[in-house]
């Protein structure tokens, strides 16, 4: 994931580490000596202003001082090794795994969920292109009927990546265009179903109704389906993607967690937040808009990317 941040024609961005030195410059010798009470306070207020959430920043911060006075952080590499274990150790907790689940005795069903502008669709269509290319037979299903032009959107991503495609009318039931979906992807024998679903705002009763029927007619055509759940967020809006997380997982069982628009700088902490948070862990990262830019995620290289100098 060594993409994780940056892409080549991207703008150079600074790490959490960079901004950490830029707050503790004052005092030049914190990045020789490693760790003092300064360096502690310093690193609590900068994670927290990078949405990890106060929790996780104090128990972040609690074991950079544990592992110093263990006499195992006494540089600056040391310093950023410590932290860098600390973000793995936390996303590695509970609920990690990346891969994702998949139906051994027939269609493997994605249900894919978020709010309007999180990237949900360009999601779809990257997700989909990336089983094509691993030889899979692919069918999407259009059940955001909704939001204006999604629809064609979708269907624009499906002849991109080469794949099947079922829609209703706009303005349709999504329930009725999501079980049509599962329906025609078990008649034609095809190895993945992908649902897109409408984004309408988090806070909207209606919508959670919706994608609780969605969720139960799709079991109905598919016993023990959908399979995956993945609830797509943007990165950049912080502490609003955890509020989506809960509303969303409250709903419905989320599987998995997709970040868009990942920038490590500033709210990268909100993936950490969101996987405690949740028990969930988190699949993919979003880089671009290109059909290409998809990674899985990674964990290691996640937190060795948020401290790199």
């Amino acid at each position: 994931m060594s993409r994780l941040f940056r892409r080549k024609d991207d703008v150079p961005k600074r790490s959490l580490w960079q901004r950490f030195k830029d707050v503790v410059s004052t005092d030049v010798s914190v990045l020789f000596k490693g760790v003092d009470q300064g360096s502690l306070e310093a690193l609590e207020t900068l994670l927290i202003q990078s949405d990890f959430g106060v929790t996780t920043s104090l128990a972040l911060v609690a074991d950079v001082e544990r592992r110093h006075k263990r006499g195992e952080v006494k540089s600056e590499v040391e310093f950023r090794r410590a932290l860098a274990d600390g973000v793995e150790a936390a996303l590695r907790k509970g609920n990690s795994n990346p891969a994702l689940l998949t139906n051994s005795t027939g269609p493997t069903v994605v249900l894919v969920i978020g709010v309007n502008g999180a990237g949900k669709t360009t999601f779809i269509g990257k997700l989909s292109a990336s089983f094509r290319a691993q030889g899979k037979n692919v069918l999407l299903g259009a059940a955001d009927t909704f939001r204006a032009g999604a629809i064609d959107q979708l269907r624009v991503w499906a002849e991109r990546a080469g794949v099947d495609f079922v829609g209703g009318a706009p303005g349709s039931d999504p329930a009725s265009v999501a079980y049509d979906a599962v329906d025609a992807g078990v008649t034609r024998g095809v190895d993945i179903i992908i649902v897109d679903t409408a984004g309408r705002l988090h806070t909207s009763d209606d919508l959670m109704t919706e994608l609780r029927k969605i969720h139960r007619v799709i079991g109905k055509r598919l016993p023990d389906a959908p399979h995956e759940i993945l609830l797509v967020l943007d990165g950049t809006i912080g502490q609003n993607a955890l509020s989506q997380a809960r509303t969303f997982s409250a709903a419905v069982p989320v599987t998995g967690v997709v970040v868009t628009k990942l920038d490590g700088t500033a709210k990268g902490g909100i993936v950490v937040a969101v996987h405690e948070a949740l028990d969930v862990p988190v699949k993919f990262v979003g880089l671009g808009e290109q059909i290409g830019d998809l990674e899985p995620f990674d964990a290691a290289e996640y937190a060795k990317e948020l401290v790199e100098t």
